[in-house]
Parts: structure tokens; C-alpha cells; sequence
């Protein structure tokens, strides 16, 4: 990026995008204003961003610029509702005017032929040219000569030269006509995003005082109560209250099945209740919930274009030249030094011109890039932009945290060991009962798996923490103490198992031994196999003790690296990535620094906040599994962009040797230019149906 000794971020709204080539063109005629830089254009959002030094070009030159090659502009300011779609806008009237006009043509050259044939399909051919025209002349002024609709100005102002009328008409029909389905598909993949808006609803029952009222979403505010009622969408970012119910997620996290949801659990926006009434304490702004801020990390993720497109974009700005100058020898060299006739090597270097014209090839990878980040927004897998993608398709080693990543980050009781004549169950109750005062995390794990075994509690007195030593309280009037345990074989066992174990004593006496760890998720296993299935070599990366540690790696059957400092940590994930490529998944909260330094950082996090901020990426939906899905999506879009990149060059090497030769003329070539448009972006929209998540 340019340095600049004052520069702002401005931002705009440009209407007319349409395909990759016109956001190129706006980008090349700005970079070429003094105290310019960072330019990052946005297809799905219509937007405009860049670093501007105002004394050197004022924000008025901006807009000028992009006008000037027949786009519409604006600053941006609070988001506009979008307008409601015409039926038939500007472009599809002149298909319809220029078509009418060409169909007449050939109903008088069948039914009357005659020197008014021509004229007609002049009259044709200059309807639809026009416009066209004037966005080439446009885009040389702002010093951009070579440019698709330059070539099909010559290419069509040629042929009528040549008296060639019938298929300059016929060119610049089909150009209209791609044209108009190039609008009509980039509308169609904004509607996808504005679609992920939509989920949320425009009002909310809001609670005032001891009744209800509906009020506007964007009128909501943090702490404020609403009530969701079965069968209510929720429309802001919140936290339960009051209520149990099933809510299903899936507009955020792709998952399928509603989830069940209590006092305390956090809800996203989009989330459909499906059960029972539910009390929410909204937490976010609507314009800032998760569901809000995934559809702008969508649209915005275009910016971070892939290496693949960046080198497509150098490659088209010497390509287009290159063709020029091929159709200018073509044109001049056979009549000149092998006699040949001038009007038949004109029309071919003609036919050459429009073969040349690079629109499959520029769109091949921002269409593949587009669609595979739609297809993982739509399952709960965030890519941030084709950079993210074409990364983390070539890593080579996938390095995983341990708490919060493998293991769910929650103890969990594993082993009860009652003494001689003491039942399991009055064990594991008498210990939940001294634990009635602590907050600890072992302690909230005991009484959580009391609970999930509707085991009565009794009554303690004088429950209290003991710091260092554990808790104790006086149950039935004896003092029950639940802490370290006493040296013990069994104790020892469990100890080697990488498990933290307590002892239940009463009076003195023991009553047995607890143990518990922070196992793996119930995925984690099938999660590693699949990794393992894809060639890439997975390890964990942990701070936790070896011992610990070890457990949980020889249950998974994966290579650990325990002990680790944050320095450590971060000074592995380098020499990874050093060595062919590493992605990170971490819990996107005490992670940052190795997260950043991988190849490509994956968060797990639910849809939290540093999930979506910090990361390349985010798995919403906690589920390892959802890694490996992730890179099979990858690898199925760089699969998709080289197949689209064959496909492009493919069919011009064919039809430029076809030109040439004169066995396709002006109109096939428009229509086979026209088809590898067609065919590269149907071939990207199967990625739209794809579903990472199953194996192949």
C-alpha cells in the first residue's frame, strides 16, 4: 500500500457492478489518482473502500472517476432499506428494443430482401452498441484503453465498416444478452446475502412494566426483556432469563436439530423457539448481532482476494493488449505480404478480437471464491475471503488446542471409587452437598452430574472452602471434608490417567474417590480420523501438564506438545508453517497469538465475538468434525477455480486458432466467449450445492 503523510478510510456505495471486470476497472483507474491506496471492492455489497489523502485527490475525484465509467456512487451512511426490483431495468429494455429490431431484420431479408436489409441491421446493431461505446470512451479518458467494451466497439464499428451488418447486430445482441444475465446473476448471489438479513424479524414483544408491546428491532437496546413465544423468531442477539424451550439455530449455525436452551444460555439472532415461552435479555444492538455481522463478513470478504485471482488480474491487463496487437497483424500482415484480401483477414482479426475478450477467465475465480464462501456461511463454516480459501487448501499439518478445542473445556466426573459398603450414588450425593458453596469448576462438576442423576441431596451446614485443601461441611451432624487424597494406589492409578481426583472423608474415614477430566468431545476421534483421511498431520498444542495432556493424546491416537508458554505455543505454529503450511484451531479466546501466526487461524466459538473477529475463519457450530468439512471445502473450490481456468483457456486457445483460420466467424465467436462465461459460472454454482460435511 501507498504511505501517505494524511490518509482517511472513506467509504461508498457504487451501483452497476455487475462481474469481476467492473469492479477491475474502477480499481485500475483509481489507483492510477495520486493518494490512493488499500482499494478494496466489494461485488456482493456494492462497496467501495479505500485509504484517501483528501489534499492530494478530494473524495469528489473519486466520484467522479467511478462515474465517468458508468457506475453510480455514493458515501454510505445508514444501511438504505433495497429497493424493490423492477421487472425489466434499462439493460433489459434495450435487449428487448435491439432484439425487436434485429428480429425485424431478418424478417425482411427472408421476406423482402433489399437494400433496406443492411439498414436495419445497422439500426440494430447501433442501439445495442451505443451504450456500450460510451462506457469505452469513458473508460479511456480515465486512461483505460483496453477493456472489454473497447474491444466490442471495434470489433462491431469493424464489421460494420466491412458491411458486415447481419452479424455486428447479431455480436452486440448476445454481448447485451450476457450482459443482462451477468446483472441478473450478481443480483441473484445478493440476494443470498440479503437473504441471512431477512431471517431476522423487523419487530420484537417487548416487556413494559407488567404487559407487552411490539416494538421495531432496531429500536432495541442492551438489557432490555423481550418475550419469544413458540414459533417466534428472535430478532436481536440475547440471553434466557426465564423459560426452557428448543431453539433452532440453524440460519446461524447450519445445525439441523433445535438445541435446548436455559436461564443463562446465550441466543442469536435468527434462532426460531420452537417449545415453550422464553424470557431474553437482549444483549446486542439488531444492527450488531451475530446474524448481522456474518452477512457483512460475507460481502466483505471478497476484498481478501485470492493470490490465483491477483495473478488472473495481471495476467488479463497484458492479455488484452496481446490480443489487440494480434488482430492489428492479422488484419495487416497476409494482404500485406501474401496478398491476401483485405476484408476477409479484417473480419477474422474482427472475430479474433472478440475471442480475445477475457470475461470467462477474469470471473473463473471470484465466482468459485463467491460460492464457496456462501455454501460454508450456509453450514456454519466462516471463510473470510478467497486468500483464507486458497491457504487453507494447501496446509499440510493441522495443529489443535486442547481445552476448549478437543475437550469441551468442562470437567467431568469419570470415576467413582466408594469404599467398602458406601454406594456410588450416596457418594457422589454426600459430595455434592459439601461442594453447595463453592464455585470451583470441579465443584460445578459434581453437582451438575448429581443432578443429571436426580439424586436427592441432604441437607448441609456450615459448608464452607477450605483454600488449598478442599471443602467441607457437616452433613447429619458429622463434618464431611472433600480435598486431596490420601496416598493410595488407586488413587495413584487414576492420578497416571491424567485425571484430577478428590477423596470424600467423613469423620476422619474415607468414603471413596472421585475423578474427573476434561474429556475429549464425543466427535473428536472421528474428527482426527478424517484429518488423518486427507493426507494432513495433526498434533495438540497445550499448555496443560504432560501428564494431562498425554491422556487425552494416547485416547486420541494424536501427537502432543505439552507445557507449552504462549511463546512456545507460538514458536511451534511458525516452524509448522515453515514447514509446508498450518492451520490452528483454537477457542478463539487465549489463542490469539498462535491463531494469527498460522497459516490460517480457525476459531471455535459458537458464533462469539472473538470467533468471528479474530480468526481467517470460524467453525459456529463447536463441532470438530466442521475442520475437515472446512478443508474439503476449500479443496473443492481450488478444484472448481482450476477446472473454470481450464475451461476458459481451454475454449479461447480452441476459437482463437478457429478465428484465425476463418472457420468461425464474428457471431461464434461472441456466443463462444459468451458460453465459457456461462459454463465457468455454472461450474462455480455447484459449489452452492455442495454439502463439506459429508465425506466423500
Amino acid at each position: 500500500m501507498k504511505e501517505f503523510s494524511r490518509s482517511e478510510t472513506m467509504e461508498w456505495h457504487v451501483t452497476g457492478l455487475d462481474c469481476a471486470s467492473c469492479a477491475a476497472r474502477i480499481r485500475t483507474a483509481l489507483e492510477r489518482l495520486p493518494g490512493t491506496g488499500g482499494i478494496e471492492i466489494a461485488l456482493m455489497d456494492e462497496r467501495l473502500r479505500l485509504h484517501l489523502a483528501p489534499d492530494l485527490t478530494p473524495p469528489a475525484r473519486i466520484e467522479e472517476a467511478v462515474r465517468a465509467l458508468g457506475f453510480g456512487i455514493a458515501r454510505t451512511g445508514p444501511a438504505p432499506q433495497a429497493a424493490p426490483r423492477r421487472a425489466l431495468g434499462p439493460r433489459g429494455r434495450l435487449v428487448l428494443v435491439s432484439g425487436a429490431v434485429l428480429a425485424a431484420g431478418w424478417v425482411f431479408a427472408l421476406a423482402a430482401p433489399g437494400p433496406l436489409v443492411p439498414w436495419v441491421f445497422a439500426l440494430a446493431c447501433l442501439i445495442a452498441l451505443l451504450p456500450v461505446a460510451r462506457r469505452a470512451v469513458a473508460a479511456l479518458r480515465a486512461g483505460l484503453p483496453f477493456t472489454i467494451e473497447m474491444l466490442m466497439t471495434l470489433a462491431a464499428t469493424g464489421a460494420l465498416v466491412i458491411g458486415e451488418t447481419a452479424e455486428a447486430a447479431v455480436v452486440v445482441f448476445l454481448f447485451a444478452v450476457g450482459e443482462l444475465l451477468e446483472g441478473i446473476a450478481a443480483n441473484r448471489a445478493r440476494d443470498g446475502i440479503r437473504a441471512l438479513a431477512r431471517l431476522t424479524p423487523a419487530t420484537a414483544l417487548l416487556e413494559h412494566g407488567d404487559h407487552v408491546h411490539e416494538v421495531g428491532a432496531d429500536s432495541l437496546r442492551p438489557g432490555q426483556i423481550l418475550r419469544l413465544r413458540p414459533g417466534d423468531r428472535l430478532a436481536v442477539d440475547g440471553e434466557i432469563v426465564e423459560g426452557v424451550s428448543g431453539l433452532d439455530e440453524s440460519a446461524v449455525t447450519g445445525e439441523s436439530l433445535p438445541v435446548t436452551r436455559g436461564p443463562g444460555a446465550v441466543v442469536i439472532a435468527g434462532s426460531i423457539n420452537t417449545e415453550a415461552l422464553l424470557r431474553i435479555r437482549v444483549t446486542r444492538a439488531a444492527a450488531d448481532s451475530t446474524l448481522a455481522r456474518i452477512a457483512r463478513m460475507i460481502a466483505e470478504a471478497e476484498a481478501a482476494r485470492a493470490p490465483t485471482e491477483r495473478f488472473i488480474d495481471r495476467f488479463a491487463r497484458w492479455y488484452m493488449p496481446a490480443i489487440v496487437a494480434a488482430a492489428v497483424l492479422v488484419a495487416i500482415v497476409p494482404p500485406l505480404a501474401m496478398g491476401g484480401v483485405w476484408g476477409e483477414w479484417v473480419y477474422r482479426a474482427l472475430a479474433l478480437l472478440l475471442i480475445g475478450c477475457p470475461c470467462a477467465l477474469v470471473i473463473s475465480v471470484p465466482a468459485a471464491i463467491a460460492a464457496a464462501l456462501s455454501s460454508g456461511a450456509r453450514r456454519g463454516l466462516l471463510l473470510k475471503g478467497g486468500a483464507v480459501v486458497e491457504a487453507l487448501a494447501g496446509v499440510t499439518h493441522v495443529a489443535l488446542d486442547k481445552t476448549g478445542t478437543l475437550t469441551p473445556g468442562r470437567a467431568q466426573i469419570t470415576d467413582l471409587r466408594p469404599a467398602p459398603g458406601v454406594e456410588a450414588d450416596s457418594l457422589l450425593a454426600l459430595a455434592a452437598a459439601a461442594e453447595t458453596g463453592s464455585s470451583h469448576p470441579l465443584a460445578r462438576a459434581i453437582r451438575a452430574e448429581a443432578s443429571a442423576r436426580g439424586l436427592a441431596l441432604p441437607a448441609a451446614r456450615d459448608a464452607r472452602v477450605r483454600p488449598g485443601a478442599g471443602v467441607e461441611a457437616r452433613i447429619g451432624g458429622a463434618l464431611i471434608r472433600l480435598g486431596q487424597p490420601t496416598h493410595s494406589a488407586a488413587a495413584g492409578t487414576l492420578e497416571e490417567e491424567g485425571k484430577t481426583v478428590v477423596e470424600l472423608t467423613r469423620a476422619g474415614q474415607s468414603l471413596g474417590l472421585i475423578a474427573l477430566r476434561d474429556e475429549p468431545r464425543p466427535e473428536a476421534a472421528e474428527a482426527l480420523r478424517q484429518i488423518a483421511a486427507l493426507g494432513l498431520r495433526p498434533v495438540m498444542l497445550t499448555g496443560d501438564n504432560p501428564r494431562a495432556a498425554g491422556a487425552i493424546a494416547a485416547g486420541l491416537g494424536i501427537a502432543a506438545r505439552a507445557g507449552l508458554k504462549p511463546a512456545d505455543k507460538l514458536a511451534e505454529i511458525r516452524a509448522l508453517a515453515g514447514a509446508g503450511g498450518v492451520v490452528m484451531l483454537g477457542d478463539g479466546i487465549n489463542d490469539a497469538p498462535a491463531l494469527k501466526a498460522a497459516s490460517v487461524g480457525v476459531a471455535m466459538g459458537g458464533g462469539t465475538d472473538v470467533a468471528l473477529e479474530t480468526a481467517d475463519a470460524a467453525i459456529l457450530r463447536d463441532r470438530l468434525t466442521d475442520l475437515p468439512a472446512m478443508i474439503r471445502l476449500s479443496r473443492a473450490a481450488m478444484r472448481n477455480i482450476r477446472q473454470n481456468v481450464a475451461i476458459a483457456l481451454g475454449l479461447k486457445a480452441v476459437f482463437l486458432v478457429t478465428s484465425v483460420t476463418g472457420l468461425t466467424g464474428l457471431w461464434m465467436a461472441v456466443l463462444a466467449d459468451t458460453g465459457a462465461t456461462v459454463l465457468v459460472t455454472a461450474n462455480a454454482m455447484r459449489l452452492l450445492a455442495m454439502d463439506p460435511r459429508r465425506k466423500a
